[in-house]
């Protein structure tokens, strides 16, 4: 006699938690969806006093105007070696830190983990006027260069942090393993220990990345002199005049920066969950 299957009833706190997941994720994304939106709007519509959650005639005149711009391959670009510089070095260095102040004992090593926490809680916009002057004192004024350094600075306490479970969580028996088959030092950092902690350093990398690409406060304050070291959130003042502002530029101009960063979150979606999901664990 076949047994009847009876459904399966989801109990009540777990509807709800999901509802409010939901809601949640509803409330986040529209934002994003408005700025979209905001973009594929004829002028008439953005400007109008009844503004509605769709439109009936989507244009591309917005998007026309920000790729006529004729400086805004040149921030895209700026922008583009910005942060992956940031991501670059910071990871190379937050991997060499982290490995440091976990395989190795040495004086003051405890204060120097409390220092990176420490540094993480002191708000960037305290920093950046003695950043001016340290940048100037550096002539790195008007240059690339004074946006990579203290985005490098600032990342850097987040990612030893997180990368120093990941180090943490090989085991010491594997690297006296590879030392007893002949492996030296850099040979098991790099082709051993690099390999295992990649989950953790591609979810720190994305922070780093979002960071860098989305910064508007270091750019507005280093950059003064020299439009052609700006990056692309300084491309949205072009289409904000208090006067006259460009609502439909500034919306199409924030839908392209935002692209790039969709981009790279996908290429390392599955290494980023593996990586949170190391870090938590730990």
């Amino acid at each position: 006699m076949n047994s009847v299957r009876r459904p399966r009833i989801r109990r009540p706190w777990r509807l709800a938690a999901e509802a409010s997941a939901l809601l949640i994720a509803l409330v986040v994304a529209f934002p994003l969806y408005w700025m979209v939106l905001g973009a594929f709007k004829p002028a008439g519509e953005i400007e109008s006093s009844e503004p509605r959650p769709w439109t009936l005639s989507p244009s591309l005149d917005s998007f026309r105007r920000v790729f006529e711009q004729q400086d805004f391959g040149r921030y895209f670009v700026n922008s583009l070696v910005v942060a992956g510089s940031v991501v670059i070095a910071s990871a190379l260095i937050a991997f060499l830190a982290a490995t440091a102040v976990t395989r190795f004992r040495f004086r003051f090593r405890t204060t120097l983990l409390i220092m990176f926490l420490v540094a993480q809680m002191v708000p960037v916009e305290a920093l950046t006027i003695p950043l001016f002057f340290q940048m100037r004192d550096f002539g790195l004024l008007n240059s690339l260069g004074s946006l990579i350094l203290p985005h490098i600075a600032f990342s850097l306490p987040f990612a030893i942090w997180m990368l120093r479970g990941f180090v943490k969580a090989v085991p010491e028996a594997l690297e006296e393993a590879a030392y007893i088959d002949g492996a030296s030092r850099g040979r098991f950092l790099w082709q051993i220990l690099f390999p295992l902690v990649l989950p953790g350093l591609v979810a720190t990398s994305v922070f780093s990345f979002i960071s860098a690409w989305n910064d508007f406060l270091f750019a507005k304050s280093f950059l003064i002199g020299d439009t052609s070291q700006s990056t692309l959130p300084m491309a949205l003042l072009v289409f904000y005049k208090p006067d006259e502002p460009d609502w439909g530029g500034v919306m199409a101009a924030s839908t392209v920066m935002t692209i790039p960063v969709l981009v790279f979150f996908v290429l390392v979606q599955r290494r980023l969950v593996s990586g949170l999901g190391g870090a938590v664990k730990d």
